[in-house]
């Protein structure tokens, strides 16, 4: 613990000087690090639990499982009949790619169509202005209803189409402001001296902007890849055809409407309590395999997150 200790400069008559020196923890700083520690590691704990007690049931038998109650500290005798059952099963690889595609291409529209719109509002001596700024806030806090949006998309002829789940929620005001303040955090000098150079706006925002506020990006790329990954509403809504369903929604099928498809020919026993184990079982193994691409690129993006958020908070 640092603890400041001010002393008289002789030399210097009416002013004072400090110097930094190290001393002994008081028993208040003890006691307030020993609460925190614990405090942290019990808010770890049941952060992480429910997904180790996923993790654990995927990995049980299915009879113990069945049986069991309580926490789930380890796994119920090894078994890896959950996954077999997933792999098994089409319609998971079907989603999956659907998944896949709206979290690459979705990702990719919504990031530059976010970005090319924040930027438009940083420029306040730009036209209409304040009206786009109005326009983007109101949005915030009033839509237009789930029934005008589904009318909007069926005129579209965006029924049973894979961009009906990217067009309709294109932009999120949130995303466009965070980039915004971002954006605005850039110092003046260096846009206008490119602009006296004969850059033009394009080239202002992909060779100037861009590569100062890539934190920024990386933290609201992350927010958008999650989002389109746990999607699954605006498929209820506008996919009809089972080959264009996200994973979500298959993961849905499975877990709501008990969907035991994927035990078909896989030697499943038909008595009824072994059949109930199964299906849980499944249940628990189609969770992980759903997550598990998404975990994977979280630590990647970490380094950026706080970061990102911070400067696109608080500049400006």
């Amino acid at each position: 613990m640092k603890k400041k200790v001010i002393e008289k400069n002789p030399h210097d008559n009416g002013h004072w000087k400090g110097q930094w020196t190290y001393g002994r923890p008081s028993t208040g700083s003890k006691v307030f690090d020993v609460v925190n520690v614990l405090f942290m590691l019990f808010l770890m704990i049941i952060t992480l639990y429910p997904f180790l007690y996923v993790l654990f049931a995927s990995l049980s038998n299915p009879l113990k499982l069945y049986s069991h109650s309580g926490l789930l500290l380890h796994p119920l005798g090894f078994s890896l009949k959950g996954y077999q059952f997933v792999l098994n099963y089409r319609s998971i690889w079907t989603g999956y790619l659907v998944t896949l595609f709206l979290a690459t291409v979705g990702t990719a529209c919504t990031l530059i169509a976010s970005l090319l719109f924040a930027f438009v509002l940083s420029k306040k001596d730009s036209m209409l202005h304040s009206f786009f700024t109005f326009a983007a806030v109101f949005t915030m806090y009033f839509s237009g209803g789930m029934i005008p949006t589904y009318l909007i998309v069926n005129d579209l002829g965006l029924i049973d189409s894979l961009w009906a789940l990217i067009l309709p929620g294109l932009i999120s005001t949130y995303y466009v402001i965070i980039l915004r303040t971002s954006i605005m955090g850039v110092p003046k000098e260096m846009t206008e001296s490119a602009e006296l150079d004969g850059a033009n706006d394009v080239v202002i925002l992909t060779r100037i902007l861009i590569p100062l506020i890539v934190p920024t990006i990386a933290a609201i790329s992350l927010f958008i890849v999650v989002g389109y990954w746990n999607s699954w509403t605006n498929a209820l809504l506008y996919i009809r055809d089972s080959k264009k369903q996200p994973l979500q929604m298959v993961l849905r099928q499975i877990l709501i409407n008990n969907d035991m498809s994927a035990a078909a020919g896989s030697g499943a026993s038909n008595r009824s309590g072994e059949d109930q184990a199964t299906r849980m079982l499944l249940k628990y193994s189609t969770i992980i395999v759903s997550v598990l691409p998404i975990i994977c690129v979280y630590p990647f993006l970490q380094k950026y997150f706080t970061k990102g958020v911070m400067i696109g908070a608080l500049k400006g």
